[in-house]
């Protein structure tokens, strides 16, 4: 999905400060989750962000193209590789996240129900 730059986004080195980076791949993976599972999605908890910082985002870039996709189910889990990148082509962060289901509650994990895992079978598996 492409996400506008803001001007908000831009730091004092003139570039997208780092922790914007992470702003724009929730943007996405939120979408990405709520698409594959619906209102399951609001049940979901980030326990894991691993991100590889690769270029700046330059001041006076106008929109980054962001991606998430699936990588591996768990009992609970999930995991999703995600990417955003620069209109050059360039590849400007690249992260792992674990998600886990919740119960409600309990407030703790839960297994997947096999609904929620045919519904995640059916999610794009391309990054």
């Amino acid at each position: 999905m492409a996400i506008a730059v803001r001007w908000a986004d831009i730091d004092a080195l003139g570039h997208v400060n780092n922790a914007t980076f992470l702003t724009y791949l929730e943007e996405c993976r939120d979408t990405f989750m709520r698409e594959s599972l619906g209102d399951v999605f609001l049940d979901m908890v980030i326990v894991r962000v691993e991100i590889d910082y690769r270029a700046e985002i330059p001041v006076g870039t106008e929109s980054v193209d962001v991606t998430c996709a699936l990588e591996s189910v768990g009992t609970s889990s999930i995991r999703t590789r995600e990417r955003i990148v620069i209109p050059d082509g360039t590849v400007a962060a690249e992260a792992l996240t674990v998600a886990v289901v919740r119960d409600r509650e309990t407030r703790t994990s839960r297994p997947w129900t096999d609904a929620e895992r045919r519904m995640l079978e059916h999610s794009e598996l391309e990054p």
